[in-house]
C-alpha cells in the first residue's frame, strides 16, 4: 500500500489529488475549514458550519471519473436565495446534518461521490483565521488573503483539535504532500491547527512541499522558494524537499532543504498539472525507498478542467 496524505486547502489540494490518484493506492486529504468568504461564508452564518467550499472542492477531485454529480456539485445558482451558493456546498451542509457530525457527514458526501480517497477537516471546529504582521491584527481568512507582509498566522478560539482520523493518515502516511495553494490561508490554516504540525514534523513519512508557480499577491508578494520554506518552518512545519517549476521565474534562495526542479505547469501556465505533479510525486517516492506504480491518466478534458 501506497499511502498519501495531501494538506491545504481548495483549488491546490484538488491538484495535488487528481494527481495522487495515480499513483497512490490510499488517499487523505486534509483540509482548511477557515473560509469565510461567498457561498461558504454565508453558510458558516446562516446554518452554523464550517467552512465548507475547500472541503467540496477536494470531494469532486476525488469523485469517480465522469461523475454527473461531481459536475453538478460545481453547480452555482445564479438567482433567488440560492444565488452564488454551489450546490455541493448546500448538500454537503445537509448530509453533515443528517449524519450527525461532520467527519460522518463528509464520508457519506464521499460514498455519493464514488471517492477514490477520503477527505477529513483539519478541525470540525468553526474557526477564525487570524494573521499578524506589518500592519498588525487581521481576522478572517479574506481580510488575511489581502494583507501583505504576513509574520504569522493562528486559528480561534486557540487549542482546536484536529480529528483523530486525521493524525491516524499522517502517521501512516508514505508521502505527505504539503501545497501548492495560497501559503498562508490554505497551506497554514490546516496547518495551524493544534496538533498537525508536530504530527508532519514527527512523521516518517517523505514530506514534499510543492512550491506555488508565483508569489499570490499581495499574500507572499516578493517570496521565493526560501521564504515559502521559512513561513512553514516558523510555523512547525519540517519538510524533507521542495518541488519547484523554475519557468516560473520565482528564485529558490537558499531554504536549508534540497529543492527538486521540474516542469509542473499546464498548458496555461497559472496551475499545476495533474500529471505533470504525478510524474513528479510518485519518482520522489520511488527514490526514497517506495515503489509505487503509476496508474492510468484521467481523461484530457479533465485535465483541462484543472487548468482552467
Amino acid at each position: 500500500m501506497t499511502r498519501v496524505v495531501a494538506l491545504g486547502g481548495g483549488h491546490g489540494t484538488a491538484v495535488t489529488l487528481r494527481a495522487a490518484r495515480r499513483y497512490a493506492d490510499e488517499i487523505t486529504a486534509i483540509v482548511s475549514v477557515a473560509d469565510d468568504g461567498g457561498s461558504t461564508g454565508r453558510l458558516r452564518e446562516q446554518l452554523d458550519v464550517v467552512a465548507l467550499g475547500d472541503l467540496r472542492k477536494c470531494l469532486v477531485a476525488l469523485a469517480s471519473e465522469g461523475s454527473v454529480l461531481a459536475r453538478a456539485f460545481e453547480h452555482r445558482f445564479a438567482g433567488g436565495d440560492l444565488a452564488g451558493h454551489a450546490l455541493g456546498n448546500v448538500v454537503l451542509a445537509g448530509m453533515v446534518e443528517a449524519a450527525g457530525g461532520l467527519v460522518a457527514g463528509i464520508d457519506e458526501t464521499a460514498a455519493l461521490l464514488g471517492a477514490a480517497g477520503r477527505v477529513l477537516p483539519a478541525t470540525v471546529e468553526r474557526v477564525v483565521l487570524k494573521a499578524v504582521g506589518a500592519r498588525g491584527e487581521v481576522n478572517g481568512q479574506v481580510a488575511v488573503s489581502r494583507a501583505g507582509r504576513i509574520e504569522q498566522v493562528s486559528l480561534v478560539p486557540e487549542g482546536c483539535a484536529p480529528p483523530d482520523e486525521a493524525l491516524d493518515a499522517i502517521e501512516r502516511a508514505d508521502q505527505i504532500v504539503i501545497g501548492p495553494g495560497s501559503l498562508y490561508t490554505s497551506v497554514l490554516a490546516a496547518a495551524a491547527v493544534e496538533g498537525i504540525a508536530r504530527a508532519i514534523s514527527a512523521s516518517r513519512a517523505q514530506r514534499v512541499y510543492v512550491c506555488n508557480l508565483r508569489p499570490q499577491l499581495p499574500e507572499t508578494e516578493g517570496y521565493g522558494v526560501s521564504e515559502h520554506v521559512a513561513a512553514l518552518r516558523h510555523h512547525g512545519v519540517e519538510v524533507d524537499l521542495v518541488l519547484w517549476d523554475p519557468s516560473s521565474g520565482m528564485g529558490t534562495g537558499r531554504p536549508g532543504v534540497p529543492v527538486e526542479p521540474r516542469p509542473l505547469a499546464g498548458r496555461n501556465g497559472l496551475v499545476h498539472d495533474p500529471a505533470k505533479l504525478a510524474d513528479a510525486l510518485s519518482a520522489l517516492l520511488a527514490r526514497s525507498g517506495h515503489v509505487p506504480g503509476l496508474r492510468a491518466g484521467e481523461p484530457d478534458a479533465q485535465r483541462a478542467n484543472d487548468e482552467g
